[in-house]
């Protein structure tokens, strides 16, 4: 299927589609209106209507186009290709290298930077050498299945270990939505149908406890202590915190404000909208933002950051800071993300809503506390009985409760009873 261009020079329409397995590109001279987008998306479906009729003459459409020329003397039998035992005629499809591009430029104003660097790699290290010289058309389900094949016997960069499953995925998940969306424009079965992405064994979060927290913070080197209080009692993400800046902290409502986040260097848009949020400050976060605005608020838009007054780079904090520190005080190594448990384990076990907990953390509903936290809050769920346990406590020993009075005054009224 065709689309719609615009010339970033002079703002008018131009048509983008593919004919013989070439991409081809022919300006018009019609401002970008929604009017003239209708024009043109009419244009378009008739040309593609002559593709695949095998009636298409390109001269007719643009007359004074180069490609014109080139398409001159095509032989009818290259320009549609007959499915064996088919009476209808298929269209030739574009090399995969052609409209791999043609949907990264469309889908690349949909993403975060980092994102979009991501899969620029993957697909020019890995996808394009494998695929790029086919047409999308005649790429199987067996060729897709021998890939993922290889890509799991296929030792990962910088370690000894094979890739992981959840890699895996990701590298594929780029080739899924190419190969579908070519199905969808030049009407064909898709071969990544029914191919199920890998299964990813299930992780484990493993937050620390309050006394590993004191420990941490009482140990860590001065300049870093006001930084490891905010993450272990505000529960924001690594880009979250590292990319936090003055003009979101309001000390006056006690408000973080999370409006960025920094990834790989670069300022970004939010995880997502409901990561958008305001998290409250508990007087332990107060105090110590309080402390870093003497140390960073004149010489840095960011509240914590190196001496040149730009963002820390979470690497270096990782491994340079947390990771000989935990050494050093013997506990279990672990990522810093897992402060980001820590703090919602903290405020479940404090007993704090889990609905306000959500939205503290960015998430849009408590599916996620229930799910992943609920083991290290045993009365988040009532599986021990020992909200019962507590209740009978106070409620059945010591001295008599208006509730054991009721009970006397009843077991009274019910020997009147049996007398009568």
């Amino acid at each position: 299927m065709g689309s719609i261009q615009v010339r970033k020079e002079t703002g008018c329409l131009i048509i983008d589609f593919y004919y013989l397995g070439v991409r081809c590109r022919e300006q018009t001279a019609l401002p970008d209106t929604q009017a003239n987008r209708k024009k043109v998306e009419k244009l378009i479906s008739r040309i593609e209507g002559d593709i695949s009729l095998g009636t298409f003459e390109y001269r007719r459409y643009f007359p004074g186009s180069r490609n014109a020329a080139k398409f001159e003397h095509a032989p009818n039998a290259e320009r549609n290709r007959t499915v064996q035992g088919s009476r209808t005629a298929q269209p030739a499809t574009p090399l995969f290298r052609d409209f791999a591009q043609t949907w990264f430029e469309e889908k690349q104003v949909e993403w975060r930077k980092t994102y979009s660097s991501m899969i620029r790699n993957d697909l020019d290290k890995l996808l394009l050498p494998r695929f790029g010289d086919k047409e999308v058309g005649q790429i199987t389900k067996a060729d897709v299945l021998s890939y993922r094949a290889e890509l799991a016997k296929t030792t990962a960069r910088g370690k000894t270990s094979l890739i992981s499953n959840p890699r895996i995925n990701k590298i594929l998940n780029p080739l899924r939505q190419i190969l579908n969306e070519a199905a969808d424009r030049f009407d064909f079965r898709s071969p990544c149908q029914n191919i199920k992405q890998l299964k990813v064994r299930k992780t484990d979060v493993h937050p620390f406890t309050i006394e590993e927290v004191k420990q941490i913070i009482s140990m860590v080197r001065p300049d870093f202590k006001n930084y490891f209080t905010v993450r272990f009692f505000t529960g924001m993400r690594t880009g979250e915190v590292d990319g936090l800046k003055w003009r979101f902290v309001d000390f006056e409502r006690r408000l973080i404000m999370i409006r960025e986040t920094i990834v790989a260097g670069a300022e970004e848009y939010t995880k997502n909208d409901g990561s958008q949020r305001d998290i409250h400050m508990s007087q332990l976060v107060y105090d110590a933002l309080k402390a870093q605005e003497k140390a960073t608020k004149n010489r840095s838009a960011f509240v914590f950051c190196n001496r040149n007054g730009m963002p820390l780079a979470h690497k270096n904090v990782t491994n340079r800071v947390w990771y000989p520190l935990l050494r050093y005080l013997n506990i279990t190594p672990r990522r810093p993300y897992q402060c980001r448990h820590t703090a919602a384990t903290l405020w479940l076990a404090a007993g704090e809503n889990p609905q306000w907990i959500a939205m503290q953390l960015g998430h849009t509903t408590t599916e996620m506390l229930f799910r992943v936290y609920s083991r290290f809050v045993p009365n988040l769920t009532r599986k021990d009985g020992s909200a019962m346990e507590r209740l009978l406590i106070s409620k059945m020993s010591g001295e008599e409760t208006p509730y054991q009075n009721k009970n006397i005054m009843l077991e009274a009224s019910n020997e009147e009873i049996s007398h009568d």
